[in-house]
């Protein structure tokens, strides 16, 4: 098990790195002196002239090479550095340094942990509702297989996920918080200061992620339960008298949950990256609705890429965890 761990820890640490310089070459390189250009254009009529345009390009790094940037990048995040800004300033920028925000002028380090507690909110109250509703309803779907039950729960599963979520969540919030007044205002505040306020406001996100999102839960739970109660060990359970709900939620739903626990790791370290749609249309302040404000003009490239970066480490450590967990979910998988 410790080889195991040590060896997925090192690969894990391989593609973080990897990840890393594709972030550093899309975005640093691969936009060409655009973003310098687009500042420079937001001074004013006049005022981008080719002695200040070249200072921004010279501020901004265009002028050294990829490698050297790359490398004074890299280092920032592990020890620090000093940025220069594009109106000249000069910043100190402490470690993990990933760079200086344009739309705000604080470190981005700094604006990531103003913005994560919204996303961390709403990923912690949509995943726990999506997986409980998923599991349960796709459990009960197996158990009735064959049924009309069964059949209606497919069927609405199949057409609620068939409409885009951006037009639920969108229909939601007119319908639900704006004409009907069902839902109080929507947005983020602080937990800290009032829970009770954050569960009013953080309501229906979570109702419309969370209801849209256990659709495909539910069916991948009914496909997995379905097969393992087809299983030996189940039927033998069952001719001892072993009592039917013990069946389908001890034994049955243990071995099927395994592959549930994997797309449930991958698809709870995207929520906790970000949700673009669900916090731009519910005005939550996150990460998604960070990063996807960083994409306008002057586009914000240190925003951007530590957006993107910190959803590959996210991604990564989910399936380091997965992977641990295989063995203390189902026995009959062994880690080597």
């Amino acid at each position: 098990m410790t080889g195991f761990i040590v060896r997925r820890i090192l690969s894990s640490i391989l593609v973080v790195i990897l990840t890393s310089m594709f972030v550093f070459v899309l975005f640093f390189k691969g936009l060409g002196d655009s973003p310098a250009v687009n500042y420079c254009e937001k001074l004013g009529p006049g005022k981008c002239t080719t002695a200040k345009l070249d200072s921004i390009k010279h501020q901004m790094g265009f002028d050294r090479s990829l490698a050297s940037n790359y490398a004074t990048w890299a280092k920032g995040i592990f020890v620090g550095r000093q940025n220069v800004y594009v109106d000249g300033k000069v910043y100190d920028c402490p470690a993990p340094c990933l760079g200086i925000s344009i739309m705000t002028g604080n470190t981005v380090t700094h604006d990531l942990k103003q913005k994560y507690p919204a996303t961390m909110t709403l990923a912690l109250g949509a995943a726990t509702m999506y997986l409980t509703l998923g599991v349960l309803l796709g459990a009960l779907a197996a158990k009735w297989r064959g049924t009309s039950a069964d059949r209606l729960l497919v069927g609405s599963s199949l057409i609620v996920s068939s409409i885009p979520y951006y037009l639920v969540a969108l229909l939601a919030w007119i319908y639900l918080s704006l004409q009907l007044k069902i839902f109080p205002e929507t947005g983020y505040y602080p937990i800290s200061q009032n829970p009770i306020k954050t569960i009013q406001w953080m309501m229906l996100p979570w109702l419309v992620l969370g209801l849209y999102s256990c659709t495909s839960y539910a069916r991948f739970t009914r496909g997995q339960m379905a097969e393992t109660l087809s299983e030996d060990y189940i039927r033998t359970a069952q001719a001892k008298g072993v009592r039917n709900n013990k069946v389908l939620f001890k034994h049955a739903l243990r071995a099927a949950i395994v592959p549930v626990i994997t797309i449930f790791g991958l698809d709870f370290a995207t929520l906790l990256a970000g949700t673009i749609f669900t916090e731009r249309i519910f005005s939550i302040d996150g990460i998604g609705n960070w990063g996807l404000t960083a994409l306008s003009t002057p586009i914000d490239i240190n925003v951007v890429s530590a957006t993107v970066l910190v959803s590959a480490v996210l991604v990564v450590v989910a399936n380091l965890l997965v992977d641990i967990l295989y063995s203390f979910i189902d026995p009959r998988v062994s880690i080597a």
